[in-house]
């Protein structure tokens, strides 16, 4: 079972750019994607055999997430928590028989860090939720989680310690979730791959030089472990300044 997730920045953007032809090529079960930045009659376009779920933000061409999955549902929500949560289109929870997929774009922390104090309300939140559900069924939990956990997930750790994104304060909330019983699959799989990014400044020529974060996650239920074939990375893929994750489960 393979299930990507990706960050399009803007969805309509990125249909004119191939994502369709990516979706052909991928042969996923499961694509979820972050920052659609659109509600689903804004972009009229076909994708015969996926059931598709979109959860937009209030505010126009802002944030957004859709999940679009071979495999339909038992049951699909929108959003957690209190209604704080509940505005911005940024998560999406589908019930599969075996697990719960929660398509996620968390918050950005914003320049100066303006907006950590809901970043970290959000991440106190978001992991009681997600072990709400891990006490049902296993979760695996992806999207552009908007960190960078640990110096070898960045370029230049050294210049961007107290920016967005790798404040100690994110990079500590990421360390809570992962000691609650979950899994980052990648670096599970891969301890010490450096430069193994999936987000690109589009200044200085970032991606051309791989000066690169590693912000977007497939995270497991620590008991899905055994199913995990694999967790990649395809930085090949343009179209956006992410590039897809992607995820290999036995079935």
């Amino acid at each position: 079972m393979r299930l990507i997730s990706w960050n399009v920045n803007g969805l309509r953007s990125c249909l004119g750019k191939g994502f369709l032809d990516f979706c052909a090529f991928a042969d996923a079960d499961i694509i979820c994607l972050q920052e659609t930045k659109m509600r689903p009659e804004q972009a009229q376009f076909d994708l015969p055999g996926y059931h598709m779920f979109w959860n937009s933000a209030d505010k126009a061409g802002y944030s957004g997430t859709a999940v679009f999955t071979r495999r339909e549902p038992l049951s699909v929500t929108y959003d957690f928590g209190a209604d704080i949560h509940r505005h911005e289109g940024r998560v999406i929870t589908a019930e599969f028989e075996d697990f719960w997929l929660v398509c996620c774009y968390a918050p950005n922390s914003k320049d100066q860090l303006a907006r950590l104090d809901y970043r970290m309300e959000w991440e106190d939140d978001l992991r009681e939720y997600l072990l709400e559900l891990d006490a049902v069924k296993p979760v695996v939990y992806c999207g552009d989680l908007n960190v960078a956990h640990q110096e070898i997930d960045l370029k230049n750790p050294k210049t961007n310690r107290l920016n967005p994104g790798f404040s100690d304060e994110e990079r500590g909330k990421m360390t809570q979730l992962l000691s609650s019983g979950f899994v980052d699959t990648f670096r599970a799989l891969y301890p010490e791959r450096t430069g193994a990014y999936s987000w690109w400044s589009y200044r200085f020529h970032a991606r051309e030089n791989n000066a690169g974060w590693r912000i977007d996650y497939f995270i497991v239920s620590q008991r899905l472990m055994p199913r995990v074939k694999s967790a990649d990375i395809w930085s090949e893929v343009t179209g956006s300044d992410h590039c897809p994750v992607v995820l290999e489960l036995a079935e």
